[in-house]
């Protein structure tokens, strides 16, 4: 693994601006940076990254089927109890998941190390998907790279099979936020793959979704919802005004409740008391439990419930050497091993790796100047070199 200098397509911002996205610069910094990529082997993509992404994921799954059969793992996650039968349900109905993110420090050495896993709505799937792969070809047409390189990029083609599997014949609605442009780049980039697997959609925003007693959830054209794709976090919809309507809606849901477990940060104290001392996890613990006290004075604490790096501190020798404001941490936190991420030329990188219906088939990359990786984070490309 290597951070290599490059220079930058002359037209980058017109071509991001053709592609629909908008927010490659925050407020005058850069979101998307191109001045350089990261280098990976062909082995250290499938044997550190792609293998290891599969195998966690099964460990999930293990994880989520115990959890929905035993009440004191969800109390300990602070699931509400009025949404365990809905989650337990999604779960024994198998209802298909569509795209996870796994966040792992590599540095080109050792097994990567799982810092949290973004299960219910991860976003930069666009820039993974569609735009640093559109870099890479131009890159290798304009002698930016070297010719034959290649990148750990199926998503779009995979994101197209998994929707012909769960929304064939099915109308899909699409709901966020639609002032974030963030969101709406996801989601219309979402509704094309789907578009692209035949299905008919419907985008809206998450506030224009009613209910009507004899029909359930409904868009603003009173058509019943019998699919949605939801950039929503469960969370978030079990305390909204409809969260008690949920589990009498007929609407199927992407991400599925079940995803609730894994979007929790206190999975990750699950899955260490499942598989302790599994190569690619961290020890972790729930704070308000005795055996937090194993990890010492140095650790990251973290929030059950968080986003974008939020309420997150690095705690070195009972010191908070770094720390990321936010509103997170009623539900409680956890602690986690403090395992510090690699370091180029000052740059601290983080991995996305992703999946597709559970397959791993994507890699993206976010750094910043402090260790703790946060909404303004800027996004770079990769190639297997």
């Amino acid at each position: 693994m290597q951070r290599i200098a490059c220079n930058e397509r002359e037209d980058w911002q017109a071509t991001a601006a053709a592609s629909g996205f908008d927010f490659h610069t925050i407020d005058g910094a850069r979101y998307w940076d191109e001045r350089a990529f990261y280098a990976f082997t062909l082995a250290e993509i499938e044997d550190t990254i792609e293998g290891p992404t599969g195998e966690i994921d099964a460990m999930c799954l293990e994880l989520c089927a115990r959890v929905v059969e035993d009440e004191r793992h969800l109390k300990r996650l602070r699931i509400p109890e009025a949404f365990w039968p809905l989650i337990r349900d999604s779960w024994r109905r198998d209802e298909g998941s569509l795209y996870g993110r796994l966040d792992l420090s590599y540095g080109g050495s050792g097994p990567a190390k799982l810092l949290e896993y973004n299960a219910d709505t991860p976003t930069s799937i666009f820039e993974a998907a569609v735009f640093q792969w559109t870099w890479l070809e131009q890159g290798m047409e304009r002698r930016l790279l070297a010719a034959g390189a290649d990148q750990f990029n199926s998503l779009h083609e995979r994101l197209i099979e998994a929707w012909k599997k769960f929304g064939t014949g099915k109308h899909l609605h699409l709901a966020g936020m639609l002032e974030s442009p963030e969101d709406t780049t996801t989601l219309a980039y979402l509704e094309d793959t789907a578009k692209q697997a035949s299905l008919e959609t419907t985008l809206l925003d998450i506030e224009s979704i009613g209910w009507r007693e004899d029909s359930g959830f409904v868009d603003l054209d009173e058509r019943t919802i019998a699919l949605a794709f939801k950039l929503y976090p469960w969370e978030w919809m079990f305390h909204d005004a409809f969260g008690e309507r949920l589990a009498e809606a007929s609407t199927r849901w992407i991400e599925p409740p079940w995803k609730a477990l894994l979007s929790n940060k206190g999975m990750l104290a699950l899955l260490w008391e499942m598989f302790p001392g599994h190569p690619n996890l961290l020890p972790a613990f729930f704070e308000d439990e005795p055996n937090a006290v194993r990890l010492g004075a140095s650790f990251v604490r973290k929030p059950l419930l968080s986003r974008e790096g939020a309420s997150i501190a690095i705690v070195r020798h009972g010191t908070v050497v770094a720390e990321q404001q936010g509103p997170y941490g009623a539900e409680g936190f956890i602690r986690q091993a403090l395992a510090p991420l690699p370091n180029f030329a000052g740059q601290y990188p983080v991995l996305g790796s992703w999946l597709v219906d559970h397959v791993p088939c994507g890699l993206s990359i976010r750094e910043d100047t402090t260790p703790i990786t946060g909404n303004m984070s800027r996004f770079l490309p990769h190639a297997i070199l």
